[in-house]
Order: structure tokens, then C-alpha cells, then sequence
């Protein structure tokens, strides 16, 4: 299990400002709280800073609504301030507000006449993609999947990168869903549709483009940066395979197909866990996979498969060596399993959504259920054990949760959340 470092100190402004009483014990200040994007800074779900309360509180305190339009992406938090990118009407909007208030900062508007298509109405028409924020700037993706970086204390446009003239459609059929990741000084995102894409680096700074590697089309799934034999590399899983590419250079090292077809889609983010990566599909089980380097050449072993759960749209989490998970099977259902050797643990009740949010603490999981229902549960083997539930939304919520040090933020279908944890 990682190490959680021990409480520091407290978001007292938020209690204070809102009338609310003081928020009792230790623990890390508002600004040294910084969540950059979709499941944090290694792109895990781990959350490092929190410390599990001795005693869960049996309700949480609103300490601020604010409407802010509709869309799945993750709230953003640095320096005291919240980032939202959302959509309304015609535009999508990034917002800035204060962390302790929700009073506005600044507001960007751009104008993106997305329109789902047939089957994705439901989802309304995103960004379902979450925006990433590194050294100073705010890169987001439009649903119709062009690239925007901006200035997170100004709110300015800094450069945008619209790929439709080499791909006429530039998103997969409902829109352009994957979250970009910033390794160093470069932004690597999937662009392109269900039939042509490619794997992009471009340079943070300017928007120019480093690489391009492939011309497969784009999946709804996000980019992993990672480091495996030494080698720094993105790990994309796309609409024909998971592939492994070298972060310097952009070239092809290994790949493992596993193809998106009829109405399987390629959806979850991959878990990277001790140098294997842990892929689940749509009806397809989850596959554990190792990549290895040997006398040069890169290949990739199957470490073991599973077909008891699937993965179909919720990205799974790594707390200590067991897997975290929802799978679609029996309308949904909560399950653990033993990252060594694919064996289900547990699993939970059927009929329990249509997708989880899913956040790793010490010791337990945090589940965000897209009926808008918060479950802490112990991350053991032994079975489904639920320490504590909290109803946090009356509508949809399927943008990932942020977890602060006494505090979650909670988006659901257009509005944004900050509850206390005390």
C-alpha cells in the first residue's frame, strides 16, 4: 500500500466564510491541495493527501452550489481556486472560482456545436473529456476534439489545435471523450475518429506538434504516462489495441490488440500496477498484461485473464494489491480482485448503476455512483463492507469526484459541489 503522510493543517476559510462552525482537527491547507486532472497527479485515483477520519460523519454539510453547466469533466483545484470545464447551449465554458466560496474568478466562453449522435443523447453533448492543469496552464478538449490551452490565473487563451482538416471528423461517434495528459513539456492526447486518428505530442507552450505516431482511430479511454524497464512511455488504448510508445520519440515499442467492435467500446482508462497493466472491455473481461524488453525488442505477456467482470465505462483503482472495480454485468455491480492472479474476491449486489466514480484512500475506496449516492467502503477481500453512504446530488453524476483534505467536490448534471467532510 502507499504511504499516506500524516495530517497537517486545516480549510478553515471555507467554514469560516460560509457561517459554517470551524472545521475541528488538522489537516492540509487549502493551497498545498492540488488535483491537476482526471484521477490526480499520477493519473491513479490514489489521493495522497487525505487521512480517513477516526469516525465518518453520518451527513456532510453543503457548503457551496454553484451552477456551471453540464458535461463529465473533472474539477480541477490549485491554489485556493477550482477550475470547471462544462458546456451551455452552444459553448462550452472553462470557469475559475474560489475554493472557499465558489465566487467566480474568471469565465472563458467557446463556441463548440457538438451534437450527440443517435444512442448518446442521454450523456447530453459533454465535454466529457477533463481538463489538465500544469505549470500555470489549463489544456482542455472540446467534444468536437480540439485542443485549448489557457492561463490558469489570467483565464487567457494561450494557443488552440483544431485537427479536423486532417481528420474531417475529428471525435469518435459521440464525441471526443478522452482526457489529455501533460508528461514534462509536452500534452499527449488521441485525436481522430472511430476509423483514423493518431497518438499527438504537442509542445506545451506553443501548441506545436512534437509527434505523431499511428493512424489508428480514436477510443474514448484516456493515455497513461508511465515507466516500465526504464523507459518512459504513453500507454494508449485505442479503438484496434492498447500500444505502447516511447515519450521521447513517438515510435511504436509494443502493443496488445484488443479492438473496439459493434457496441463494445473502448472506454476505461488502463491501471498501471507494478510494471503490468490491468485492461478491462465491454463483455470482454479484464486482461492482465506485462510488457517486456528483451535484447532489445519489446513483446507483451498475458499475465492472466478473468471473464466473471468487465470494465464498460468505469476506470478502476489499485488500493494496496487488490483491484477496485464496477462492472457492467447483472446491471451493475461493485467487485474486488487479486491483481496477482485475476481471481474475483468479491463481488457486490446487481442493479447497483450505470457507472462509479472511483477515488483510492488509506485503507478504503470512495465511490461515487452516478445516481448521485457517495459510499465509502473498506478496501479488503473479505467482502463488500460499507462504512459510510452520503446522498450528494438529485441528479446525475459521472464527472469524478475531488477529494480534499476535509472536503469533496461533487459535479453532477450542471451543477458543482463543495461538501464538508466534518
Amino acid at each position: 500500500m502507499k504511504k499516506t503522510p500524516s495530517p497537517t493543517s486545516s480549510l478553515f476559510a471555507v467554514a469560516w466564510l460560509l457561517g459554517a462552525s470551524t472545521w475541528s482537527g488538522s489537516c492540509l491547507a487549502a493551497d498545498e491541495v492540488t488535483w491537476p486532472g482526471f484521477l490526480g497527479p499520477q493519473r491513479d485515483g490514489w489521493v495522497e493527501h487525505f487521512q480517513p477520519p477516526a469516525e465518518w460523519p453520518k451527513s456532510l454539510d453543503k457548503l457551496w452550489q454553484v451552477e456551471v453547466g453540464s458535461g463529465y469533466g473533472s474539477p480541477l483545484v490549485a491554489n485556493d481556486r477550482v477550475y470547471q470545464h462544462a458546456r451551455e447551449g452552444d459553448n462550452e465554458v472553462l470557469r475559475c472560482l474560489e475554493l472557499a466560496t465558489g465566487k467566480p474568478i474568471w469565465k472563458q466562453t467557446h463556441a463548440v456545436p457538438f451534437q450527440a449522435s443517435s444512442g448518446g443523447e442521454r450523456h447530453g453533448n459533454g465535454p466529457k473529456s477533463s481538463p489538465i492543469l500544469a505549470d500555470g496552464r489549463i489544456f482542455t478538449l472540446s467534444s468536437l476534439g480540439e485542443i485549448s490551452a489557457w492561463d490558469a490565473e489570467s483565464g487567457k487563451l494561450l494557443w488552440r489545435r483544431d485537427y479536423r482538416k486532417r481528420f474531417p471528423q475529428n471525435h469518435p461517434n459521440w464525441g471526443a471523450s478522452t482526457s489529455p495528459i501533460v508528461d514534462g513539456d509536452r500534452l499527449v492526447a488521441h485525436v481522430g475518429n472511430d476509423d483514423e486518428g493518431a497518438l499527438i505530442a504537442l509542445d506545451v507552450n506553443t501548441g506545436e506538434e512534437i509527434w505523431s505516431q499511428g493512424n489508428d482511430g480514436a477510443a474514448y479511454s484516456s493515455p497513461l504516462a508511465v515507466e516500465i524497464h526504464g523507459v518512459r512511455q504513453i500507454v494508449d488504448w485505442n479503438h484496434r489495441a492498447l500500444v505502447g510508445v516511447d515519450r521521447e520519440s513517438g515510435v511504436a515499442l509494443w502493443e496488445f490488440p484488443f479492438a473496439q467492435y459493434t457496441s463494445n467500446q473502448n472506454m476505461p482508462t488502463p491501471t498501471f500496477h507494478n510494471g503490468q497493466i490491468i485492461l478491462g472491455g465491454e463483455n470482454r473481461g479484464i486482461y492482465c498484461l506485462q510488457p517486456e524488453l528483451r535484447d532489445g525488442k519489446w513483446s507483451v505477456k498475458e499475465r492472466w485473464f478473468q471473464k466473471d467482470v468487465a470494465l464498460d465505462m468505469s476506470t478502476a483503482v489499485i488500493n494496496a494489491d487488490l483491484l477496485f472495480g464496477f462492472s457492467h454485468y447483472k446491471k451493475g455491480q461493485l467487485f474486488c480482485l487479486d491483481t496477482a492472479n485475476g481471481e474475483v474476491l468479491w463481488r457486490g449486489p446487481g442493479r447497483t448503476g450505470d457507472n462509479v466514480a472511483f477515488l483510492s484512500i488509506r485503507e478504503h475506496v470512495v465511490a461515487l455512483l452516478d445516481k448521485g449516492q457517495l459510499q465509502v467502503i473498506e478496501a479488503t477481500d473479505g467482502g463488500l463492507e460499507e462504512v459510510a453512504h452520503y446522498q450528494v446530488a438529485d441528479s446525475p453524476t459521472w464527472a469524478p469526484p475531488v477529494l480534499l483534505t476535509n472536503a469533496i467536490l461533487i459535479k453532477d448534471r450542471t451543477s458543482l459541489t463543495l461538501w464538508s467532510l466534518e
